[in-house]
């Protein structure tokens, strides 16, 4: 799968490095042409000869040879790669590359790369949970890059948690996977490209009083995957999302941001005719409140009670005026009858296709990085995934979404 592919292989200042030496042997075993990028501070880790010897390639690491002022251009750099993996990439080198930070060679060569872009996170376990972080890989996947998230285990520091770079054995899987349906999926992304798409995502929240609401957990996580794959397919997307902390920074995407149940309903209905199509990815409150409270109820006031009434149902509205030339993806987050409750409601609201997610599913639901899906068509066919991260289970929906074009 991998001979004759031409691989950058970009490594930074992390104990992790060590790694990289395997997994080089085991590209050019596959028949992959490799030429390695370090940072200054990578060469602390393991030595350029190390790597040249393995690649087979002298080790670029400056913007010049010092012995001849030969230039390293990064921009035939970029031209040359079917693939650019940076493993292990530090949080320095994840922050940096998600500003346009162009300090060293491997970050010119990121900015200028035309290929898919592999990101292997490495670091201890705090620095990868730190809220910038987690930002910045977010803005990365934004863009369209590949993050291969970190495992679980002993880290350098002796702590044990999330940030150990993944195996070689699991970065060599990763572009397998991809190149293998790189092929299939351009002609299946065709299908979407310039196709304008309404994507809802995250929770509504109903006004109690001023500072109280009712809501649910939704992270918004996966309607935001959803809305980024459907970008680097080369769709237009709308996404109206609800209270998140969700970062868009996709050129493609215009996100508009709501906060009830209500005002997503008029944003679907305004943007809806003029879409080619909605993925309805957002957990909307079922129940708001009749009235809200328009002073801050005091917590000392006896036996509250709250008087409930239905909210608009967005998915039924769209169904009914969905033409035949619009398509309409929903979602069922089910406890029990899983299959037979989601074809229901497929059928109730005019789907094409439905999402099914189980609460019994370990790792799947509101919060995690991770989800397990099922995807139910309209003669009750039913497809089964295993578990993922959210961006890949965006694509397998993006792909059943192209498939049925």
């Amino acid at each position: 799968m991998l001979k004759g592919k031409k691989i950058i292989l970009g490594i930074t200042g992390s104990i992790a490095a060590y790694k990289a030496a395997i997994f080089i042997r085991a590209l050019v075993k596959e028949g992959a042409e490799v030429q390695v990028l370090m940072t200054d501070l990578a060469k602390k880790f393991i030595t350029p000869l190390t790597m040249a010897t393995l690649s087979k390639r002298p080790v670029l690491v400056e913007f010049f040879n010092p012995e001849n002022g030969e230039w390293n251009s990064h921009v035939d750099l970029g031209n040359w790669a079917d693939a650019f993996i940076i493993a292990p990439a530090t949080a320095n080198t994840i922050a940096k590359m998600s500003h346009g930070i162009a300090d060293n060679l491997l970050l010119t060569t990121y900015l200028s790369a035309k290929c898919p872009v592999f990101v292997a996170p490495a670091m201890d376990l705090d620095m990868f949970q730190h809220p910038s972080t987690q930002k910045n890989i977010n803005i990365l996947q934004s863009f369209g890059n590949i993050i291969i998230e970190p495992s679980t285990g002993e880290l350098a520091s002796g702590l044990v948690g999330k940030g150990r770079m993944e195996e070689p054995e699991q970065l060599l899987s990763a572009l397998r996977d991809y190149f293998s349906r790189s092929d299939s999926k351009k002609k299946l992304y065709e299908k979407l490209k310039g196709k304008t798409v309404l994507v809802t995502a995250g929770p509504t929240h109903e006004a109690i009083d001023p500072v109280r609401y009712i809501g649910n957990y939704s992270s918004g996580k996966m309607g935001y995957a959803i809305a980024g794959e459907l970008a680097i397919a080369g769709a237009h997307v709308i996404l109206i999302s609800g209270p998140t902390s969700g970062i868009v920074e996709h050129p493609a995407i215009n996100r508009v941001n709501i906060i009830s149940a209500k005002e997503m309903y008029e944003a679907c209905l305004q943007h809806f005719k003029n879409a080619d199509g909605a993925v309805l990815a957002a957990a909307v409150a079922d129940y708001r409140p009749k009235s809200a409270y328009t002073e801050k109820v005091k917590s000392k006031k006896a036996n509250l009670t709250l008087e409930l009434e239905n909210t608009p149902d967005i998915a039924m509205e769209l169904g009914k005026i969905k033409t035949s030339k619009q398509f309409l993806v929903g979602f069922a987050l089910e406890t029990n009858n899983e299959q037979e409750n989601a074809y229901n409601k497929l059928k109730a609201k005019n789907f094409d296709f439905i999402v099914l997610n189980s609460l019994r599913d370990k790792g799947a639901g509101f919060q995690f990085d991770t989800n397990k899906i099922s995807i139910i068509d309209s003669n009750n066919n039913l497809t089964n995934f295993e578990l993922k991260s959210k961006r890949e289970v965006a694509r397998d929906i993006v792909e059943k979404l192209a498939e049925i074009l």
